[in-house]
C-alpha cells in the first residue's frame, strides 16, 4: 500500500500491528480499490496500538493475541471464522473483504466484492464464501474467483442469511418476505411472507427457525413450513442481538425513552421448554454483541460497542470482575464473532483493524480443519542475456514486434500444395467379420463410433498428458502408431446375446468348456462376479460359508452359501447371483460405501471398478465376519446345523484376521499402545517414486512390508497433552492371516507408472541374470531361448513374452521375528532348494504364502471396461468336477471361463489391465481346516410357520402343511408352480429391418411358490403356498398371467400367507437336496428366477415331456384343454390350478407313453395334439364353439393307439 501523502504515523502503522506485513506485500491489492475511501486526516496515534511483539497468553483465559489492518480507515462491517479452514474472513463497508490465515493473521485474500455497498454477512460454505450485500449475493472460492453473482431486486434490502443445509440458503432484510435459494441451480425456490417486516438475524436450531426483527421481536418458525409457532416481544425500541443455546434464547437491544433509544442493560432470557421469560440479566456494560461460550458451562459473551466484555452465566448474577476491554483503534467495536473451537474471539472496530482474542498461546479455529492451499509464487518470466560472439545462438530468441510485412515463412502458392486430411482406415474389426456381396461388404457394427460419426485425430498424443485410462477403441493403425494398445479378445466384456427364446438357444458352451460354473453378468451390481469366484476358490471359505444359516432376513453369509451350493451342483452351466445381490442391495453400510450403481452407470463404466471391487473387497470381508459372530441363540429354522466356529468368534476372522499393536508416540515422549485386528492390507508405494524419470527399484516383498509395518505422521489425542498433537504412528504385527488380502490401489497414473516401471527393473534383471546383456531391440533365436531355458539356468519362462510386465511373485516367504519385527522377501522353487520345505520352518515362525488369485481391472473404453480373475484352481476342485487331481490357473470373465499360463496371472500391462486385489495363502493351509460340509437345512423347515401378513386368518389358508408322516423321500413327486412380477422393464431396440433385439431382459422377482403332493390320499393338495414379501419396487404386477395384486405382498394389508423369500428358499433347497423330483410346465424359467440349481434328473417338465423337435413350445392351457377336458387360467393365472394341472398331465404321459415304453405310439399322439393346435392356431376354443376332443372320434382312435 502506499503511504505517501498521508500522516507520518500511519507510514509505521501497519509494521507496528505485526511484522508479517510488510508494505510491499500489499502492491498484490488493486491500488483503485482505495481511491474512493476518506481517510481520517488526523490520522492515527501509535499509542492506540498497545500491542507488543511477544504476548504472553494464559490458558483458559481470554487476552489479546494479535491485530491486524484489514483496509486502513475503512470501518469493518462484518467478521468470519472460516468453518473449513484455518482463516478469519473480514468484510468492509467498502466491499471489500480479505481473509486472513491461522492466528497469525498473516493475510491470505483480499478481493473486491462490490464496489458500492457494505458487505453484510459472510458464510463459508466447502468449496467457497458467500457474501452477502444490500441487493447482491456473490459465492466466490476463498482465492477471489466469482462462482456465481445472484443479484436481486433493486428494491431489496437484505441483511442476513442462514445456511439450513448444504443447498439451501434463507436470504432475509427490511422487507417483508424471506427468500429461499437454491446453491445448486442458483435459483429462487421459495418466498416466505413475514408478518413482521425487518428480519435482520437468523438462526437455527433442530426445533425452530429463530428471526430476529427491528421492531424488537423474535419469532419462531417452523423448520417445514416456516409458519411462525411462537414470538417473543423482546425490546420496546429495537433489536441488538440475540443467541441461542439448548433450551435458552438470550437477547440484547434497545428500549424506548422520552429521548428516543436507550440501549437496555438487562438481557431478557427465555426458557424455550416452557416459551416463557425467565428472570432478566443485569450487566454492567451497554450490550451490543452477545454470544453463548459453551466450553465448561453456558457461559454469555456480552460486548458493547466501546470495546467492554464480560462474560456471566444467563442464569446467574453477573461480576464486574468478570470484565475484560479490547482496545479498539476507532472509537466503536463494529462486528463480533466467535471460532467453532470457541478458542478464539474476533472484533472487527470503524477504523479497519482487526483484534484477535484467544484463550492459548496456539488457537485452533476448528476442531478438524482441513489443510489450506495456497498460491504458487509469481514468477515473471525475463528475457535471456543473448551473447552475440556465439555463432549458434539461435535468433528466435529475440522478439520479434508485430509486423503487417510479409514473413519469410509465408511461400507464395506456387511453391507450396494443399494436403487434404487422410480418411482413417477401416477398422481392422470390421474388414475381419465382412462379408462380400459382389463389390459390397456387409459386417455388424462393432460400436466403437456414433453413427455417422467420424473422428479425426486433430494432434497427436502428447507425452505429458495422463493416458492412465485411455484406450484405444480399435487396433486402427497399430502399425503406425505404437502407442495404442488392443486389449486381448476373451479380456473383453463379455454379453449375453438374447433372441425371442430368451437365454435357450445362447450357446454358453462356447464361451466355457470348463466344467466350472461362471457367472451371469446381466444382473445390477453384477460387478463383483469375479470376487464371487475368488472367495467360493478358498476350500476353507466355501465349506465354512456352506455350514452358515442364521435367522437373518438378507443375511450376505447364508445367501453367499446358496449361491456356492449351485456352484458346486453346476456341470458348466453359468448361474446368477440374484438373490445375494438382492440381499446386497438392502445392507445400508454397501450403499453408504457408494457400492450399489445405478445400471446407467454400470452399463456405461462411470464408476471406477478398480476402487469399487477393492471397497467391495473390504466390505464383504467385514460383512461375512460380523455374520459368522451373531450366530447366537436359537436358530431361525429349527434343527439348524451349527456353525464352523463357537458363536463368539469368526473363522473368516481366524482365516483373514491379521492381529497388531498400533503404537502412537507423541512427541512429548509418551507413547500409547493399542491392539487392533484387520482383514486385509493396502498396498503403500514409496513417496516421490515418480519425482524422478529413473526411479528405484523395489522389490514387491519391500513394498509389502511397508505397507503392513506402515508407519505415518499424524493428528491423533495425547492423553499427557490433552490434546490433538502430532504423534508417529507404527504398527506391529503379532499374528499373520492364514489368507494374505491386498489392495493393490493403483487407482492413478502415479502408481500405474511406478508398477510399469518396476516389471521394467523385473525384465532387466532377469535377462541380464540369465540372459547377459541386451538392448531394446534385440530378437531372441529359438537357440538363444533354449539356452536361457537349460537347468543350469534355472528359467522357468518359455519366451521372452513371459517375462514382460511381470513383478508380482508367486509366493512370498515371511518371518516374525522375536521384537514383533516382520521380514519379507520374494520367494522361488528355488529358494525351497536351498532352504527346505516351508512347512518345516513355521514352527520358527517362518510362512511361505502362494498367490491364489489376482482380479485385474481391464481397460476398455469401447464397453466402459470390465473386471476379470485369474484364479488359481486347487486340486479338491478338479477332484469333484473332473475326477484328476491337479492345479490349474483359469481365467474368470464373467460367464467365460479358460484355462491360462500361469504367467499371464502376474503379468499386467499397465495400458490395459491394472492389477485391484491379490490374495495369498499360507502353503497346507487346507490341513488346518475341516473341509467337511454339513447340510445345515432340516426337514423342520417344512412345518407350519407364521405369516407376515397382518391381517391373515386361518380361514383364509390355502395349503396344509406336511405332517411328520408325510415327509418326503427320494424319488417323490412335488408338483410346483411359481408366480412372478417385474421389478425392471426389458430394454430393447428396433433394427433397421424393423426386428426386435433385447439389450437387457426384465427383471423378474418371485411373488407365489406353490408345491402339492404327488402321491398319497392327500394328492393335489398343496403343502407350501407362499407368497413372497419384497422390499423392492415392483414395476408390473403382471395379474393377467400371475393373479397377483398391489396390496398382495405388502404385509400391512396382504391377506394371503406371507413370508420372505429366504425361508420359501430353504423349504425348495430341503427338497432338492432330500431328491425329490418337481413336475411342473416351464419350471426352468421358475428355477431360473428363484435362483435355484436343480439337478436335470429331478425336473420332470411337461413343456418338453409334450414336445416334438424343432416344433413350438405348447401352452399348458391347450395341454390341459386338449388331454385333461380342463378350462383353466381364465382371467388370470392361479399357481395351486397350474402346478395340479401339470400333474395330471404327467400322470396322462405315463398313460399315454406306458411309463414310456412305447415312444412311436405316443410319437404319434404328439402329431394329432400339433395337428388340432395348428387347426385352432393354438387357442382354446369357447364352450359353445368347440367340443371337447375328448368326445371327437379321432381323439379316440389316437388313445387306441
Amino acid at each position: 500500500m502506499n503511504f505517501e501523502g498521508l500522516d507520518p504515523g500511519l507510514a509505521e502503522y501497519a509494521p507496528a500491528i505485526h511484522s508479517a506485513l510488510d508494505p510491499v506485500l500489499d502492491a498484490h491489492l488493486n491500488p483503485s480499490l482505495l481511491q474512493n475511501v476518506e481517510l481520517d486526516p488526523e490520522g492515527v496515534a501509535l499509542e492506540a496500538l498497545p500491542v507488543q511483539e511477544s504476548v504472553h497468553i494464559m490458558e483458559g483465559v481470554y487476552s489479546e493475541l494479535h491485530s491486524v489492518v484489514a483496509e486502513v480507515g475503512v470501518p469493518v462491517s462484518v467478521s468470519h471464522f472460516d468453518l473449513h479452514e484455518e482463516m478469519l474472513w473480514v468484510g468492509s463497508h467498502g466491499g471489500h473483504a480479505t481473509s486472513f490465515f491461522g492466528p497469525t493473521l498473516e493475510r491470505y485474500s483480499s478481493f473486491q466484492v462490490n464496489g458500492s455497498d457494505d458487505i453484510r454477512q459472510i458464510q463459508s460454505l466447502e468449496n467457497g464464501v458467500l457474501f452477502l450485500t444490500k441487493n447482491n449475493l456473490k459465492y466466490m472460492a476463498r482465492g477471489g474467483l466469482i462462482i456465481f453473482d445472484y443479484l436481486l431486486e433493486e428494491s431489496e434490502d437484505m441483511h442476513s442469511l442462514l445456511l439450513t443445509d448444504s443447498s439451501t440458503l434463507l436470504v432475509g432484510g427490511l422487507q417483508n418476505h424471506i427468500l429461499e435459494i437454491d446453491l445448486n441451480t442458483v435459483q429462487e425456490t421459495q418466498k416466505y411472507a413475514v408478518e413482521t417486516p425487518g428480519v435482520t438475524i437468523m438462526r437455527q436450531t433442530n426445533r425452530f427457525f429463530f428471526c430476529g426483527h427491528t421492531s424488537g421481536k423474535i419469532s419462531l418458525r417452523d423448520l417445514r413450513t416456516f409458519k411462525v409457532e411462537h414470538e417473543f416481544d423482546a425490546f420496546s425500541g429495537s433489536l441488538s442481538d440475540f443467541d441461542v443455546h439448548g433450551n435458552l434464547l438470550a437477547t440484547c437491544g434497545f428500549s424506548s425513552r422520552l429521548t428516543g433509544l436507550a440501549c437496555d442493560r438487562f438481557l431478557k432470557v427465555y426458557d424455550l421448554r416452557m416459551m416463557r421469560a425467565i428472570t432478566p440479566l443485569q450487566v454492567h456494560v451497554d450490550p451490543a454483541f452477545l454470544r453463548f461460550i459453551p466450553t465448561y458451562t453456558s457461559r454469555l459473551a456480552i460486548i458493547s460497542q466501546s470495546g467492554q466484555c464480560q462474560f456471566c452465566e444467563p442464569t446467574g448474577l453477573a461480576n464486574p470482575a468478570d470484565i475484560f476491554h479490547v482496545n479498539p483503534v476507532g472509537p466503536l467495536l463494529m462486528t463480533f464473532d466467535v471460532s467453532a473451537s470457541k478458542q478464539a474471539l474476533a472484533f472487527g472496530d470503524s477504523e479497519g483493524c482487526v483484534h484477535l482474542w484467544t484463550d492459548s498461546p496456539e488457537p485452533s479455529f476448528n476442531p478438524y480443519s482441513r489443510e489450506t492451499e495456497f498460491a504458487l509464487p509469481c514468477l515473471v518470466d525475463s528475457l535471456p542475456p543473448l551473447d552475440w560472439s556465439q555463432d549458434l545462438l539461435p535468433l528466435s530468441l529475440i522478439p520479434v514486434p508485430l509486423t503487417t510485412d510479409t514473413l519469410l515463412s509465408d511461400w507464395p502458392a506456387a511453391n507450396s500444395a494443399p494436403a487434404p486430411r487422410r480418411a482413417p482406415p477401416v477398422d481392422a474389426e470390421i474388414l475381419r467379420t465382412m462379408k462380400k456381396v459382389g463389390f459390397i461388404g456387409y459386417a455388424p457394427n462393432p460400436r466403437t463410433r456414433l453413427r455417422n460419426q467420424i473422428p479425426y485425430r486433430l494432434k497427436e498424443s502428447d507425452s505429458e498428458f495422463d493416458s492412465f485410462n485411455k484406450v484405444t477403441e480399435s487396433p486402427v493403425g497399430r502399425e503406425e502408431e505404437p502407442h495404442l494398445h488392443m486389449v486381448s479378445k476373451k479380456y473383453r466384456k463379455v454379453t449375453i446375446k438374447y433372441s425371442k427364446l430368451g437365454l435357450e438357444d445362447f450357446d454358453f458352451k462356447h464361451y466355457n468348456k470348463t466344467l466350472f460354473a461362471g457367472l451371469e453378468p446381466h444382473i445390477p451390481n453384477a460387478y463383483c462376479n469375479c470376487m464371487i469366484q475368488v472367495l467360493y476358490f478358498l476350500e476353507p471359505v466355501r465349506c465354512l460359508i456352506q455350514n452358515h444359516l442364521c435367522q437373518k432376513e438378507f443375511c450376505l453369509a447364508c445367501e453367499l452359501g446358496f449361491l456356492f451350493h449351485m456352484l458346486d451342483l453346476s456341470r458348466g452351466d453359468p448361474c446368477q447371483g440374484s438373490n445375494f445381490l438382492r440381499a446386497f442391495r438392502t445392507i445400508p453400510e454397501a450403499s453408504a460405501l457408494g457400492l450399489i450403481l445405478a445400471d446407467s452407470d454400470e452399463a456405461s463404466g462411470k464408476g471406477n471398478l478398480a476402487r469399487l471391487i477393492q471397497r467391495w473387497n473390504r466390505f464383504i470381508l467385514t460383512q461375512l465376519h460380523q455374520d459368522m459372530q451373531e450366530m447366537e441363540g436359537p436358530q431361525a429354522y429349527r434343527g439348524a446345523g451349527g456353525s464352523f466356529c463357537s458363536s463368539g468368534d469368526s473363522v473368516i476372522g481366524q482365516l483373514f484376521s491379521c492381529e497388531m499393536e498400533n503404537c502412537s508416540l507423541c512427541r512429548c515422549g509418551s507413547e500409547t499402545v493399542r491392539a487392533s485386528s484387520t482383514l486385509l492390507f493396502t498396498l503403500s508405494y514409496p513417496e516421490g517414486s515418480n519425482s524422478d524419470k529413473t526411479g528405484k527399484n523395489c522389490d514387491f516383498a519391500q513394498v509389502l512390508k511397508r505397507s503392513i509395518c506402515l508407519e505415518q505422521n499424524t493428528q491423533a489425542w495425547c492423553d499427557n497433552c490433552e490434546k490433538y498433537q502430532p504423534t508417529i504412528q507404527t504398527r506391529n504385527i503379532c499374528h499373520l492371516p492364514d489368507i494374505l488380502v491386498i489392495n493393490c490401489e493403483v487407482n492413478s497414473s502415479k502408481e500405474a507408472d511406478f508398477w510399469r516401471m518396476q516389471a521394467e527393473f523385473a525384465f532387466k534383471m532377469a535377462i541380464k541374470k540369465y540372459g547377459g546383456e541386451i538392448s531394446k531391440n534385440k530378437e531372441f533365436a529359438l537357440a538363444d531361448w533354449k539356452e536361457l531355458g537349460s537347468p543350469e539356468g534355472m528359467l522357468v519362462c518359455s519366451s521372452i513374452e513371459e517375462l514382460k510386465n511381470v513383478w508380482l511373485p508367486f509366493s512370498i516367504r515371511m518371518k516374525m521375528t522375536k521384537n514383533k519385527g516382520l521380514d519379507v522377501c520374494n520367494w522361488t522353487d528355488g529358494d525351497e532348494m536351498q532352504w527346505g520345505p516351508a512347512r518345516a520352518e513355521e514352527e520358527h515362525g517362518v510362512y511361505v504364502y502362494d498367490l491364489m488369485a489376482t482380479v485385474v481391472h481391464i481397460l476398455d473404453s469401447r464397453t466402459g471396461g470390465s473386471l476379470v480373475a485369474h484364479i488359481k484352481v486347487g486340486e479338491t476342485y478338479h477332484q469333484r468336477k473332473e475326477g484328476v487331481t491337479h492345479q490349474q490357473w483359469y481365467l474368470f470373465n464373467d460367464f467365460l471361463i479358460e484355462p491360462i499360463d500361469k504367467h499371464e496371472a502376474v503379468q499386467f500391462d499397465m495400458n490395459w489391465k491394472v492389477p485391484a486385489i491379490l490374495y495369498y495363502i499360507k502353503r497346507n493351509l487346507n490341513s488346518k481346516y475341516s473341509l467337511n460340509i454339513k447340510n445345515p437345512i432340516e426337514a423342520s423347515v417344512l412345518m407350519a410357520e407364521a405369516s407376515l401378513a397382518r391381517k391373515q386368518r386361518k380361514t383364509h389358508t390355502t395349503f396344509i402343511p406336511l405332517m411328520l408322516n408325510e415327509m418326503p423321500q427320494v424319488g417323490d413327486l412335488v408338483g410346483l408352480d411359481a408366480e412372478f412380477v417385474t421389478l425392471n422393464e426389458e430394454e430393447a431396440e428396433l433394427r433397421s429391418d424393423g426386428t426386435k433385439s433385447t439389450i437387457k431382459p426384465s427383471q423378474m422377482s418371485v411373488a407365489r411358490i406353490t408345491c402339492v403332493r404327488g402321491q398319497g390320499p392327500s394328492e393335489g393338495i398343496p403343502f407350501i403356498d407362499d407368497y413372497i414379501s419384497t422390499q423392492e419396487q415392483v414395476v408390473d404386477y403382471l395379474t393377467q398371467y400371475s393373479g397377483i395384486k398391489p396390496g398382495d405382498l405388502d404385509a400391512k394389508i396382504s391377506s394371503k400367507h406371507l413370508t420372505t423369500l429366504k425361508s420359501t428358499y430353504l423349504k425348495l433347497r430341503f427338497l432338492i437336496d432330500i431328491g425329490v423330483k418337481f413336475v411342473g410346465h416351464g419350471l426352468q424359467k421358475d428355477f431360473r428366477v428363484i435362483n435355484l440349481m436343480v439337478p436335470k434328473d429331478q425336473v420332470l417338465d411337461t413343456v418338453y415331456l409334450f414336445h416334438m423337435p424343432r416344433k413350438r413350445m405348447i401352452s399348458l392351457r391347450f395341454l390341459a384343454w386338449y388331454f385333461l377336458d380342463l378350462k383353466i387360467q381364465g382371467e388370470t393365472h392361479d399357481s395351486i390350478e397350474d402346478a395340479r394341472t401339470a400333474l395330471q398331465l404327467y400322470r396322462k404321459y405315463l398313460e399315454l407313453s406306458k411309463n414310456g415304453t412305447e415312444p412311436d405310439s405316443f410319437h404319434k399322439v404328439l402329431k394329432g395334439l400339433y395337428e388340432k393346435g395348428r387347426k385352432l392356431d393354438w387357442k382354446v376354443p369357447e364352450p359353445e364353439g368347440q367340443t371337447s376332443p375328448k368326445n371327437a372320434a379321432v381323439f379316440s382312435s389316437v388313445l387306441a393307439l
